[in-house]
C-alpha cells in the first residue's frame, strides 16, 4: 500500500499517478484525468480544495475514506 501522510493534502498526479514524471509516480487510484474529473461531478470521488488560483488539492483524509469505500 501507500505510504500516506496522517494530514495534509494531496495533488491530482500523486493520486491517479504520472509515468512521466522523473522518478514515475505510482497511482494510488489508477483512472484517468477524465474519468477522475467526472467523478468528482459524479459524486462518487471527493470534492478537491482550491490551495490558490493555480493549486487544486484533495484532503489525505479524503482520499483514504474513499481507498477504504472502494476496498
Amino acid at each position: 500500500m501507500h505510504q500516506l501522510p496522517l494530514t495534509g493534502y494531496l495533488r491530482l498526479p500523486q493520486i491517479i499517478g504520472n509515468p512521466k514524471a522523473e522518478p514515475p509516480i505510482p497511482a494510488i487510484i489508477p483512472v484517468s484525468k477524465s474519468t477522475w474529473w467526472q467523478g468528482i461531478k459524479d459524486g462518487r470521488y471527493p470534492k478537491p480544495v482550491k490551495l490558490s488560483a493555480r493549486t487544486t488539492a484533495w484532503k489525505v483524509e479524503d482520499i483514504r475514506a474513499l481507498i477504504e469505500q472502494l476496498a
